[in-house]
């Protein structure tokens, strides 16, 4: 299909503009003269340079996924058969890099492909689970509520991630500008101090010659410091993707006097509403944990994950595992082996994700509270103590000035 810029007449004279698409040319004087209008001028429309580099691409955001895992499954209730919501879809798709991604899916679909096969060729569109719990949809003729399982627990786990970033950004951002203002003062301003003073011929008292002594040592190196703080940033990101490196980080980041319980809870809430919903679709429960574990986002719980899923494959159950791990609270693996017992493993694990959904809420609102009066008090201390070692020689003269 290729896109045409249109310059039309209506049967009232008025001038018109526009783009539609068709297999080619004739095909989009066709739909032009369906539309009783008189054309004036048919052009394909240029291609962007992003189709022709790769990273210039528009990305396709986890929103747009959710979006049509949502419309598809209304589609499918409603009767539609596969290939005709595939292809609404992707017409009335506004991102052009989804727009080609679910063409092709439609297009493998209507080569005999299943619809998992076709969605597997773009892992980074749609993940692992997202092709499995498809899979098991198909398999069971429930499609249309699988996608719509599939929908509310993208929508959550987006919600669940934006609560984490929102913790982390603010503190990443206050940091962030005291370290500018911090360093505007140690470069610019601390100077015009040294200048003052030296000029005077004052004695000046040592934290004020502590200050004038960083100052200069910055405003010399300052290359240097920009080029060691962006080699260190290189360095770490090197040795976390080694997985000797993403082993320690991760463990490192769960013991965390701060972040470390937050950063628990969120595996918590991932690891049961992800295992909930697979089950709940009816993903085999070795298949589901292999899953789990790859979407687990840490390596110390997707060894735990694996460690669970070797005890069931031996007939074992998968609470005893969870407990041996402290990973889990006691709570946590007591309702699951609660849900094993009965046979409600799934309701017993999306009910942990909801409690430990709000939990994670509560974590970042407390985190959030507690950082802004440390902030504060460490923005007042370190600014602060600057202003206070420039002025302390001005306040010492004064002294001199009025005893004399």
């Amino acid at each position: 299909m290729a896109i045409y810029l249109y310059w039309a007449r209506t049967k009232r004279g008025k001038k018109v503009r526009g783009q539609l698409e068709a297999p080619d040319e004739k095909m989009a004087l066709a739909q032009l003269k369906k539309r009783n209008l008189t054309i004036l001028k048919l052009r394909p429309k240029p291609k962007d340079l992003s189709e022709y580099v790769s990273f210039l691409k528009p990305k396709v955001r986890r929103k747009d996924v959710v979006i049509f895992t949502r419309q598809f499954s209304t589609m499918i209730n409603s009767g539609l058969p596969l290939l005709q919501g595939l292809g609404i879809l992707a017409d009335q798709c506004e991102n052009p890099t989804f727009k080609e991604i679910l063409r092709d899916v439609a297009k493998s679909v209507e080569g005999g492909s299943s619809l998992s096969e076709a969605m597997k060729k773009y892992p980074h569109i749609f993940d692992d689970l997202y092709t499995n719990l498809v899979a098991a949809g198909e398999l069971g003729g429930v499609l249309d509520r699988t996608l719509q399982r599939l929908a509310e627990h993208m929508e959550k786990a987006e919600r669940l991630k934006a609560k984490v970033k929102g913790a982390m950004v603010y503190p990443a951002v206050v940091m962030s500008v005291a370290v500018l203002v911090i360093a505007v003062i140690m470069i610019f301003v601390i100077p015009v101090f040294e200048k003052m003073f030296g000029e005077m011929g004052a004695q000046l008292p040592p934290p004020t010659l502590i200050v004038i002594g960083m100052s200069r040592f910055i405003k010399g190196n300052i290359h240097f410091i920009i080029g060691a703080i962006i080699l260190l940033f290189f360095i770490f990101r090197a040795y976390r993707k080694s997985k000797k490196g993403r082993r320690q980080t991760d463990a490192l980041s769960l013991k965390l006097p701060i972040f470390g319980p937050l950063i628990k809870k969120v595996a918590v809430a991932r690891f049961t509403r992800t295992l909930g919903t697979m089950l709940s679709s009816g993903v085999p429960i070795l298949d589901a944990l292999n899953v789990v574990s790859k979407t687990a986002g840490n390596v110390i719980l997707e060894e735990v994950i694996m460690e669970v899923k070797q005890s069931v494959a031996e007939g074992q159950n998968i609470s005893e595992p969870l407990a041996e791990s402290e990973l889990f609270p006691p709570m946590v693996v007591q309702m699951i082996a609660v849900g094993e017992a009965t046979g409600a493993m799934d309701t017993m694990l999306e009910k942990i994700a909801d409690f430990y959904d709000q939990e994670v809420d509560d974590a970042v609102s407390a985190l959030t509270s507690m950082m802004e009066p440390l902030l504060m008090v460490f923005l007042g201390t370190t600014i602060g103590g600057l202003v206070i070692s420039m002025y302390l020689p001005i306040f010492k003269m004064a002294g001199v000035v009025a005893g004399g």
